[in-house]
């Protein structure tokens, strides 16, 4: 068995010519990654036999919320739920109608070749040797093919953990989109990826630069937004967060206050941003199973939050984008 690993990655920040202008029709858009994931106690260490998926009898309803207002959410799907019978059907439903696409997601600790030990460090794909990441990105995307019929797109690394040899792989493979980057989020703490310096902005990556990177939008609010990454790397920065002075705000339901959340929103297309790319994971639809939802008050909450955001992106007049709409968009630039 492998030992756990240590290091951490850090991706280069774009160059100009990397970068992803979209079309002058693409206008003001937004959309919706789901961690189609199984369940587990975020609390307590990795376990491989966490392979549980029974929230996915939720799925069709919660769905239902995002299709109304026009969203086609792209599913990325990890092993649980590409190998259930009945999230397969739940699943290729959605894709069959045409309001969902399907993408990977990798938790190593679940996906088989299971040579590694099962830690933290671990639980960053990235950190992997490259050929046992390979290996694992190869058996989901061949779960997810013969579980829905078609080649996966678009990739996340669980927990967002990329690593120096993950993109040369995906592009390889042909995936199209990574959208694994949380910009301004810093994970190497605990042995993850840095992407602290990074910014929300599209650009093509991969040592042929044909992989579209989408990082997750993220954005400082606050009155000190203006200095944010000096303060935010100051001891007790957290207290400037508490007093309103500086927050940093991800577009997720997921321990994100919704005036928060809307202020972000208001930033970031101020700032010039055209896709706003948004996120949960699909335990958060049934009570019980993540931090965030516990209860049918968090619940309802969880709701609530997504009617706000979705009365304030009508007013401002954005579009959804699908995941075949985004990639032709890009493309459409070279």
């Amino acid at each position: 068995m492998l030992p756990e690993a240590t290091a951490h990655y850090r991706p280069p920040a774009p160059e100009r010519d990397q970068r992803i202008d979209w079309p002058d029709d693409f206008g003001l858009r937004f959309t919706l990654f789901v961690d189609a994931e199984e369940e587990f106690d975020w609390s307590r260490p990795f376990d491989r036999a966490n392979r549980s998926t029974s929230h996915m009898r939720a799925l069709p309803q919660a769905h239902q919320s995002f299709t109304d207002v026009g969203l086609a959410p792209i599913y990325m799907v990890d092993h649980p739920i590409a190998t259930d019978p009945c999230a397969i059907e739940i699943l290729g439903a959605l894709v069959a109608e045409g309001t969902a696409a399907i993408g990977t997601q990798l938790h190593p600790w679940v996906n088989p070749p299971f040579i590694e030990a099962v830690c933290e460090a671990n639980s960053f794909a990235g950190n992997l040797p490259p050929e046992l990441e390979a290996a694992k990105i190869d058996m989901l995307g061949a779960a997810i093919t013969r579980a829905f019929g078609a080649a996966p797109r678009a990739y996340r690394a669980g927990r967002y953990g990329l690593g120096p040899h993950t993109l040369a792989t995906l592009e390889s493979r042909g995936y199209a989109l990574d959208t694994s980057m949380r910009s301004l989020y810093d994970y190497s703490g605990t042995g993850g990826p840095d992407y602290s310096h990074l910014d929300v902005g599209p650009f093509w990556c991969g040592p042929q630069r044909k992989l579209i990177e989408l990082p997750l939008s993220s954005a400082f609010t606050g009155v000190l937004r203006g200095h944010a990454r000096a303060v935010s790397r100051l001891p007790g920065a957290h207290l400037f967060a508490r007093a309103g002075l500086l927050s940093r705000v991800a577009l997720t339901p997921e321990d994100m206050p919704v005036e928060d959340a809307l202020e972000a929103i208001r930033i970031m297309a101020g700032d010039g941003v055209r896709l706003l790319s948004f996120s949960y994971h699909s335990p958060s639809i049934e009570p019980g199973h993540t931090p965030y939802v516990r209860d049918a008050a968090d619940l309802a909450r969880f709701y609530r939050w997504w009617d706000a955001v979705f009365a304030l992106l009508a007013r401002m007049g954005a579009r959804p984008a699908s995941l075949d709409q985004i990639i032709a968009a890009a493309w459409a630039t070279r």
